[in-house]
């Protein structure tokens, strides 16, 4: 049993796909502080100006609240203006009518808190890219422990014998707290692979949204993740 655990992220890059397609089971951890400027509801896509940022407006931001407390803030038109800058710069790819048409549904659908529709939509672009995921809520499961604590005590809440990280989890670890749980911990190490991307005097830019990707590969997507992935 191998597990990833990562906050949620609104239409997340290339890599966090990656990770959950080396996996089992992918833990939300949604139960973690909002990081304000990070990636729970927003991300990066390419336009004819260069890189840009598509943004979901969302209420009380602040480190103090839960990710799973963030509410979306409704009182904007936000589904209008994101499909707005999506369509512009999206509309010319070679596969965007076979994918915005979920995007204009999936935004449209009653949400109140953002963590739920991050997860819809990294559930249901799982499924888009040809992928079987199964994805669990750590605000669901009553987990005790910090940090790594939590990290291992989610593990075993999950019976998994190895825990798949994120390249950056090196630096913050206590690596110990694994092996005396008898829990492998292999490190994602993730290179870019360039694809067919638009506006390309620009030239190439990496680490875009995964629609950016989708948009411009169509079912070629998933096997050009997976290009970029080796094990440490």
């Amino acid at each position: 049993m191998i597990i990833t655990i990562h906050q949620p992220e609104f239409l997340p890059y290339m890599g966090f796909f990656d990770r959950l397609a080396s996996a089992d089971i992918f833990i939300a951890l949604d139960n973690v502080g909002y990081e304000k400027n990070g990636f729970v509801n927003r991300n990066r896509i390419k336009t004819r100006a260069g890189l840009e940022y598509i943004t979901v407006p969302v209420l009380g931001r602040s480190p103090k609240k839960k990710i799973d407390e963030i509410l979306i803030d409704n009182t904007q038109e936000w589904q209008r203006s994101l499909l707005g800058k999506i369509k512009a710069s999206y509309a010319s790819s070679p596969f965007f009518r076979d994918y915005f048409p979920f995007f204009e549904d999936a935004f449209y659908k009653k949400w109140g808190k953002i963590s739920d529709l991050d997860i819809y939509l990294i559930e249901n672009l799982g499924e888009l890219l040809g992928m079987n995921l199964k994805i669990e809520r750590a605000s669901l499961n009553k987990v005790a422990g910090k940090k790594t604590e939590r990290l291992v005590n989610i593990c075993k809440e999950f019976k998994a014998k190895t825990y798949l990280s994120g390249p950056g989890g090196k630096d913050y670890m206590d690596l110990d707290l694994f092996k005396n749980a008898g829990i492998e911990v292999v490190f994602q190490d993730f290179s870019q692979a360039e694809y067919n991307q638009q506006f390309s005097e620009k030239g190439f830019l990496p680490n875009m949204s995964i629609i950016d990707l989708m948009f411009n590969e169509g079912k070629n997507s998933l096997a050009i993740i997976k290009s970029g992935n080796k094990k440490l």
